[in-house]
């Protein structure tokens, strides 16, 4: 057993800033960062456009970001959450400059894009890599602290809980965690990892789809973990798919076309060259995402093609390669001239509105776990992400977190009776397959339900067969996880199934249509 007094799950802008935050504040502290792939492998890293923030107070200011927020939102948002990430926001990217994050800048100021939704420039970035950026500037901080240790390559089974002491009887409304089991994806071996308080920072769930624009690491997991943990789960039928991913005939992640190629001018056309946005929104290309991803959807369905086309043509060519020089390369990588040719893009899975319900602390409905970032549902973005908030969420949701934290780390008021009943991990009694075909095939039948019937636009006829194929999934799922090896693949096959009924269940439950939701049958 490895105790800690944090355990972190995720190397995210959300989990690296909170360790940062408390190891600052408290040197003596054992902080352990568990990540299942490389450390700088997060959805961070692939955030292009950038950040959120008000900066030109000349031009923008506070009211004007909550208002666009609120709007994108349709109005779901807790007004009280939006105000609080916008204002806190200008103090909150003052420390990430501090830890070394450079934003692009021209005469001394700072360059300020928009995107889809914002009524002014405000996105700061660095070129179109900027998570990549935030994402190395943290760890080059987290790695200097030396309470804070980095364990990648290991993947988290479950969280430690009451749940796990033999013949407990426990009430459901007062869980406590205690830390999470955990595999070594290298020794194969799952060890028992205490802590005072832990974290879950695992980002979003992309992959219950076919097409995604996230990293092959976003399978749900902290969301799937939390609700086998009997945590309050909410919003999950909002899921954000963004207008604009490279079109590919491979399943998988798809290559993202930032929102920012839009904001500087960027039009969306049919395979035939003809205008198409202004039949659905008066603001054209520069709509919400949702109204964005639901007209591509409703033209490629009317014309029966693949894609549309996202037509660069007319924009400043020197321009576009200095801010967009990897996405300028990607298409040039693919046979594609943006300067002569039009883009073909399509909407793919991109964003988790819901998730772990948690307060403006981030703490969740279960003792001494905390959540931040993608994986929660914190009422910033209500129905529909606007562009570029979720950066500035991770960092204002870790800084309140990480004082959390630290102040329940300073009482020092925890019980660990339970956890002296909680054994270690125990495969026995399993039967050693592998069946690594069936994971394969069952991960496929359930990404192919989920694109097909409960994707941008939905019916009830679609979710009821949706719930009973869901439903035969997770049989043979479950059956698969007690009688086969245990495995990350199979894990994350298991979380995604989790994910896949709470998506379809909270998708039956609405009464009419907001944000990224939509049902055709109820507009």
């Amino acid at each position: 057993m490895i105790k800690a007094d944090v355990l972190v799950i995720g190397s995210g802008i959300s989990g690296l800033s909170y360790a940062i935050k408390i190891s600052e504040r408290m040197p003596d502290a054992k902080i352990i960062i568990v990540t299942k792939a490389d450390e700088d492998e997060s959805n961070t890293k692939y955030a292009q456009g950038g950040l959120a923030v008000v900066t030109d107070f000349d031009n923008d200011g506070f009211q004007k970001h909550i208002d666009d927020t609120m709007r994108a939102g349709d109005g779901e948002n807790n007004l009280d959450v939006v105000k609080m990430v916008i204002e806190e926001g200008p103090e909150r990217f003052k420390e990430l400059v501090d830890w070394g994050t450079n934003f692009d800048k021209k005469d001394g100021n700072l360059m300020l894009g928009r995107e889809g939704g914002h009524t002014e420039n405000r996105i700061v970035h660095h070129k179109d890599i900027t998570g990549k950026e935030i994402e190395r500037a943290l760890l080059e901080t987290a790695n200097r602290s030396p309470n804070i240790e980095i364990m990648a390559h290991h993947y988290v089974i479950d969280l430690i809980t009451q749940h796990h002491v033999p013949e407990k009887v426990f009430d459901l409304e007062k869980i406590d965690c205690y830390g999470a089991y955990i595999l070594n994806e290298k020794d194969k071996r799952i060890k028992k990892i205490t802590a005072k308080i832990t974290l879950v920072a695992t980002g979003g769930a992309g992959h219950v789809y076919k097409n995604t624009t996230n990293p092959i690491i976003a399978t749900g997991d902290g969301i799937a973990f939390v609700h086998r943990a009997r945590g309050k789960i909410s919003n999950m039928q909002y899921y954000q798919f963004h207008p604009t991913a490279l079109f590919s005939k491979r399943d998988g992640m798809l290559f993202l076309i930032s929102e920012a190629v839009r904001g500087d001018g960027a039009k969306l056309r049919t395979k035939d060259g003809e205008k198409f946005m202004h039949k659905y929104d008066e603001r054209e290309e520069l709509a919400s995402r949702d109204i964005v991803a639901r007209a591509i959807d409703s033209e490629l369905k009317i014309s029966g093609d693949d894609y549309v086309g996202l037509d660069c043509r007319e924009m400043n060519h020197e321009k576009f390669i200095e801010h967009f020089p990897n996405i300028y390369q990607k298409c040039l990588d693919e046979g594609i001239d943006p300067f002569t040719q039009l883009i073909p893009v399509v909407p793919a899975c991109h964003y988790l509105m819901g998730g772990i319900d948690i307060d403006r602390d981030g703490q969740s409905s279960i003792k001494n776990l905390f959540a931040v970032g993608e994986c929660t549902n914190s009422g910033l973005h209500g129905a529909n992400r606007l562009a570029s908030n979720s950066l500035l969420e991770g960092l204002v949701f870790g800084h309140n977190a990480a004082l959390k934290t630290v102040e329940l780390l300073e009482v020092n008021d925890f019980n660990f009776d339970d956890l002296k009943a909680i054994p270690e991990w125990n495969e026995e009694g399993m039967k050693m397959m592998d069946e690594m075909v069936m994971v394969s095939y069952l991960r496929r039948q359930l990404q192919e339900m989920m694109s097909d019937l409960v994707s941008i636009v939905r019916t009830n006829d679609r979710l009821a067969l949706a719930k009973k194929k869901q439903h035969e999934i997770f049989d043979a799922v479950n059956e698969l996880y007690n009688y086969s090896i245990l495995s990350p693949k199979l894990s994350e096959l298991r979380n995604l199934t989790n994910i896949s009924y709470l998506i379809i269940k909270h998708s039956l439950t609405m009464t009419e249509n907001k944000g990224a939701f939509f049902n055709k049958d109820l507009a």
